[in-house]
């Protein structure tokens, strides 16, 4: 087989097996993965974001780290609260014994989201709250959680919530994150992780 002919397979094997993966982590959510309609978004947006200076987009990918590491956080946190509470307090655990407060916050987050037509973001309420609300949702129910933190007092415990709920706020209205607040917040992670050891 001569040489260029083995290039060609080698072109068409990897180009079927690139095809063969993409189908795959778009059938299991793996990845960047987007429907036909918002991937025709993205070439209306992508031509707009030409006019963004270099600075903001290489701010902006640097900044997706953080978000993706508190994304993990926060939701691995609202997983936490929601399997412990279930197995704690019952399957009535949010009308029960979350604050009435919180309740009434993630119900009017709800709400104005659906009165801008906007799809339901979740079929949990605990969806609905902020980062603050679920270091709430633990301080009221310190007898249910108490025993995943070993000995680590209620108050360590909220004080990591605090730091986090704080270096969160750069995070989510889009500022940057300097250099000192990176390492405060990795640092913060790697504090609530150790807690539960």
């Amino acid at each position: 087989m001569s040489e260029d002919r083995e290039i060609e397979l080698f072109i068409l094997k990897n180009a079927v097996i690139t095809r063969e993966l993409r189908a795959a982590f778009t059938s299991n959510r793996v990845g960047n993965v987007r429907g036909a309609l918002e991937a025709q978004a993205d070439s209306l947006v992508n031509e707009y974001l030409r006019q963004v200076d270099f600075e903001t987009l290489a701010d902006a990918e640097r900044m997706s780290e953080f978000y993706k590491l508190f994304y993990a956080l926060e939701n691995d946190i609202r997983d936490l609260i929601e399997a412990t509470m279930i197995e704690g307090k019952g399957s009535d655990w949010w009308l029960a014994n979350v604050p009435q407060f919180v309740r009434d916050n993630a119900q009017k987050n709800s709400d104005r989201e659906a009165a801008e037509g906007l799809p339901p973001r979740s079929d949990r309420m605990l969806d609905y709250t902020t980062f603050g609300e679920l270091g709430e949702i633990l301080k009221d129910n310190w007898d249910v959680f108490s025993g995943m933190f070993s000995n680590a007092t209620r108050n360590r415990v909220l004080r990591v919530i605090n730091r986090l709920n704080l270096v969160r706020g750069p995070i989510a209205h889009c500022n940057f994150l300097p250099e000192e607040e990176a390492i405060r917040l990795k640092l913060a992670i790697r504090d609530w992780y150790k807690l539960m050891e």
